[in-house]
């Protein structure tokens, strides 16, 4: 089975690699937001002549690099792939799928795209890879990319580490039928709960470095009133030329993407054994975006990552021929797997019912784990 798989791998260029792939990004980034506003200065003049296609934009961008020479300097298919972004996010945002696109800034992580084409991005050996105006840039990875490369996505993080995510076109053998099928019910204190009875904790990773995160976001804020109150003093001062606290945000942004890493490392090693193990997986179709709009667990759900676990799970049963099935959770923990019997939370509350674990069905007797009983009757769902 023929499948696009991405593989990222940490690349470590050196200083006039550093140098092309900071002006690529500016380049990408000041592409987006001039044909952006000029297709609502376009709009906003003539709504009737409608938006402006990808091969318009591209027009304009041959029009552009005379204009503008240092645009000669990026790598012509990440130019291009700017166009092909913007003309996607507009045909989103008109299918309704999507928010209207907005400008871009450069205080949050940088990209671009470059496309595979005539053989330009080969990898080399186990530690060398060949990009479009870099050249042969050293990486490391545990997983070396394999199949017909089709592009190659440059990523800068805040914290200064770069990052290249190889799409390759590979084969993909599905895994071995097991013929079980399993109910996830996900949580906080435990991040998934199985229909078998089985409970996957969940690990608090940000409270594990909370203590120094807190030191450097102290010492990073006193910077900045300190690097502000000197920039009202001398205008033609910016945050840049303050060394200190770029240090101080560096530390912080380390500290984030560690969690953030040891978070994404725990959801992989947790989703492939589960997809190793069952052929039919149901979870709940759960809109964390609402709950997170409670400012008491808000920070709990974050660290728990329950869209991450999910999309995992999706394009894993996805790769191997496995099937992931997601049901509505309402009512999952009040209705008895055992009679079908909805207990209405017992007489309590929506947050008195929240803190009973065990509770006893009043008309069959049954006692029931009130976690495990949730997963059983998600399962009972999907198969339905």
């Amino acid at each position: 089975m023929a499948i696009k798989k991405g593989f990222n791998i940490r690349i470590y260029p050196n200083t006039d690699q550093k140098a092309l792939f900071t002006k690529t990004f500016g380049a990408c980034r000041w592409l987006y937001n001039h044909m952006l506003a000029l297709q609502k200065e376009r709009y906003d003049n003539s709504p009737e002549a409608g938006f402006l296609t990808t091969y318009s934009m591209n027009y304009i961008l041959t029009q552009l690099k005379r204009e503008y020479p240092w645009l000669k300097e990026a790598d012509a298919t990440a130019l291009t792939g700017v166009n092909d972004n913007l003309g996607r996010a507009f045909r989103n945002f008109f299918q309704k799928n999507a928010k209207a696109p907005r400008f871009k800034s450069k205080k949050y992580e940088q990209s671009y795209i470059s496309k595979c084409v005539n053989n330009n991005i080969r990898i080399i050996d186990e530690h060398h890879i060949l990009i479009p105006k870099a050249g042969i840039l050293y990486y490391r990875s545990g997983r070396i990319p394999h199949g017909r490369i089709c592009s190659v996505t440059i990523r800068m993080k805040p914290s200064g580490k770069y990052y290249a995510s190889v799409l390759c076109e590979c084969e993909e053998e599905p895994l071995t039928k097991t013929g079980k099928a399993i109910g996830i019910d996900v949580g906080l204190k435990d991040l998934a709960v199985l229909s078998d009875g089985t409970k996957i904790p969940a690990v608090r990773f940000d409270k594990a470095l909370e203590d120094k995160l807190a030191y450097w976001q102290r010492i990073m804020s006193r910077r900045l009133l300190k690097a502000k109150e000197a920039m009202r003093e001398d205008p033609n001062l910016k945050l840049s030329d303050f060394r200190n606290y770029q240090k101080a945000r560096q530390m912080v942004a380390k500290i984030n993407e560690h969690i953030a890493s040891q978070r994404h490392d725990y959801l992989q090693k947790i989703t492939a054994e589960l997809v190793r193990k069952y052929d039919v997986i149901v979870v709940e179709d759960l809109y964390t975006s609402h709950m997170m709009k409670n400012h008491k667990l808000a920070r709990a759900i974050a660290n728990a990552g329950w869209r991450e676990f999910v999309t995992m799970l999706e394009y894993k049963c996805g790769f191997s021929g496995k099937e992931l099935r997601k049901v509505d959770p309402r009512s999952t923990s009040q209705t008895c797997s055992d009679c079908g019997c909805v207990n209405n939370r017992l007489g309590f509350s929506s947050y008195g019912w929240l803190k009973v674990r065990e509770w006893n069905c009043p008309v069959c007797g049954a006692h029931h784990d009130r976690d495990v009983n949730a997963a059983i009757n998600i399962l009972n769902l999907g198969l339905a």
